[in-house]
């Protein structure tokens, strides 16, 4: 059966408020946070089964909504309101202690049927989640929304939508964490939140720094675009994950270089790979510049950021050359290149250069850089700690119905044979994307 073959049967849809009294107060988005890029509501969808049956609540929604409520006390933030301040157009976060968004739904299906092991993309998986319309439409509305839906084989689905704005990845699993953790009967989440958004805000830059920023926006502005992953609008783009199992990964490392086979990282070498498959399969020019940007998490780096911080946390590093050095080198040189990149963002001084820049970059919604692939290793953000106690996570993502991304995010789930399988997203055009399957193709001939 495939997801997209089932109905479920909703409920009304409830507002959830926190179990206390909060706050009432305004709280200002950082520059990272407060980018156009992030203006939407970010779906994803756990899937749990039960492991103890005895334990098993007749209405597992009534502890959920519970948990959530407790939850909101100590996230109280995100039962507020987005609102856009009069002067610069930033947003800032009402703690209104309105609420957020609840459903109750049943679906005769059993977790069986959508396959075993769940694999993505979860075609299909609007039957999950709460119809919230408009994704992009986020000022004044829920920043949250929750739809718990009830399966015959007695597991559930957890299907939410947040805002981007408020919670990264490992931010939206820290909040989903928590309400989980109450669930199960913890006093308070195990990770209490904290707020902290000034940690990202620009606050100065030295000229020299600035007049070099400005420069290169003028280059990219006037730069002719011939990429066709910016001029082709991304919903006429095929979206898809490509699965490597430990074997895939094994013959992989064989291309590695002696010198590097010991301390080569699985993101390394497959982000090394797919840069050049990716080039290749999108024939650019041997004497074209491209580009690969590696998304990298500001926790553990900046060592002002506290434990629990649940904002957007991401800084990017950029290192660029041209196709033919890319594509003709041995995979090692490749991988050096990724590693040079990932060094640009090793000091706290680098890392709080990028803060520096977010303001001059938030100016520039309409720049697109050209020829320059995006990687983000999301692999580690602890969604497989999700336990209620009597049910587990045992699979779970994006699903296909989220805003097309240019970024390809490397991540985990288990394959057909439910060994632990690494998963790589790309958006490309459909002959491009015929293309970079071959090009990964080849690398696994052994």
């Amino acid at each position: 059966m495939k997801l997209d073959s089932f109905m479920a049967r909703r409920g009304n849809p409830e507002l959830v408020v926190p179990a206390r009294a909060t706050p009432r107060e305004t709280k200002l988005l950082s520059d990272l946070d407060d980018h156009w890029d992030l203006c939407y509501l970010q779906p994803s969808l756990e899937f749990f089964h039960v492991v103890d049956g005895d334990r098993r609540p007749a209405r597992p929604g009534d502890g959920t909504k519970a948990a959530l409520a407790e939850a909101l006390a100590y996230c109280y933030p995100i039962a507020g309101r987005l609102q856009e301040l009069p002067t610069g157009h930033m947003l800032a976060v009402e703690c209104t202690g309105e609420g957020v968004v609840f459903v109750e739904a049943e679906a005769d299906v059993a977790l069986e049927d959508f396959g075993k092991p769940l694999m993505p993309t979860f075609h299909g998986a609007e039957g999950f989640l709460c119809d919230v319309g408009d994704t992009r439409v986020i000022v004044g509305r829920p920043l949250f929304y929750m739809q718990i839906t009830y399966l015959k084989c007695g597991g559930f689905v957890l299907g939410t939508y947040i805002c981007h704005c408020i919670a990264d990845a490992f931010g939206t699993i820290q909040f989903l964490k928590a309400i989980v953790d109450i669930a199960r009967g913890e006093a308070k989440p195990t990770t209490l939140p904290a707020w902290e958004r000034e940690l990202f805000v620009g606050t100065s830059l030295q000229p020299h720094i600035k007049e070099q920023q400005e420069k290169l926006f003028d280059e990219l502005e006037s730069t002719t675009c011939d990429d066709i992953t910016v001029t082709i609008p991304t919903e006429n783009m095929v979206s898809e994950n490509y699965i490597l199992s430990q074997i895939d990964m094994a013959a992989l490392r064989r291309h590695v270089p002696l010198n590097l086979t010991k301390t080569v990282t699985s993101f390394e070498l497959l982000t090394a790979v797919t840069w050049r498959s990716r080039t290749m399969a999108l024939g650019y020019k041997p004497c074209h510049i491209v580009r690969l940007m590696i998304v990298v998490n500001a926790r553990g780096r900046l060592k002002k950021l506290p434990l629990g911080y649940y904002g957007n946390g991401l800084l990017c590093s950029v290192i660029e050359t041209t196709v033919n050095d890319l594509c003709t080198n041995p995979l090692g040189h490749t991988i050096e290149l990724v590693r040079k990149a990932k060094d640009e963002t090793k000091t706290e001084e680098n890392m709080q250069l990028r803060v520096y820049l977010l303001p001059l970059w938030r100016e520039k919604p309409y720049i697109k850089v050209q020829r320059i692939f995006e990687a983000c290793d999301i692999k580690l953000i602890g969604q497989d700690t999700l336990d209620i106690g009597w049910a587990k996570r045992i699979g779970g993502g994006i699903p296909t119905v989220s805003l097309p991304n240019l970024s390809s995010y490397q991540f985990m789930c288990k394959n057909e044979k439910g060994k632990k399988s690494t998963v790589i997203s790309m958006l490309l055009p459909q002959p491009a994307m015929d293309r970079f399957k071959k090009e990964m193709a080849a690398w696994l001939i052994e």
